[in-house]
């Protein structure tokens, strides 16, 4: 199965972590600033962010408030179950949060490609009572379904996640 462009882009950033303190990541200010966003730290919850870095740069569509996780629940084509490389949101305390399924563990949690998953880029597992939508990215505004294959989910571990915000 040929790598989706935008998950290719999110497997570079892996290990990627926020600067604590008054400094600031370079790479995560340089995506805010392709991005066209008005804040320009790292403190700021950034999945949304990351998120569509990597669509951008795959070539997909993003939403028009692409850096609200749950701006991402209506966004795309919706899936009645996770996808291989699908964005999915999910709820926290405080909000949401975003990020691709890259698998599933050998417990039936997500493995979710994000950023802002204990303040870095990491692969990460999540109950999949949490999520609360799986999306296909829409490209050039055209709907196409994921190819049945992507939903076959490849097995691996992760730690739990402890923090998204």
């Amino acid at each position: 199965m040929k790598e989706l462009a935008w998950l290719a882009e999110a497997r570079k950033h892996i290990g990627l972590k926020e600067i604590p303190g008054a400094k600031n990541n370079p790479v995560i200010q340089a995506w805010l600033k392709d991005l066209g966003a008005w804040w320009k730290d790292d403190e700021t919850p950034w999945c949304g962010v990351f998120v569509a870095h990597c669509l951008k740069a795959g070539g997909r569509d993003l939403p028009k408030n692409w850096f609200r996780a749950k701006e991402y629940e209506t966004f795309g084509l919706p899936l009645k179950q996770p996808a291989y490389g699908c964005v999915v949101t999910f709820t926290r305390q405080g909000g949401g949060h975003v990020g691709f399924v890259v698998g599933e563990d050998g417990k039936g949690n997500l493995l979710v490609l994000g950023g802002n998953q204990s303040n870095g880029v990491n692969i990460a597992a999540f109950p999949k009572s949490r999520a609360t939508s799986y999306r296909w990215p829409s490209k050039g505004g055209q709907l196409l379904p994921p190819d049945p294959s992507r939903y076959v989910l490849p097995k691996g571990i992760a730690a739990a996640s402890k923090s998204e915000a």
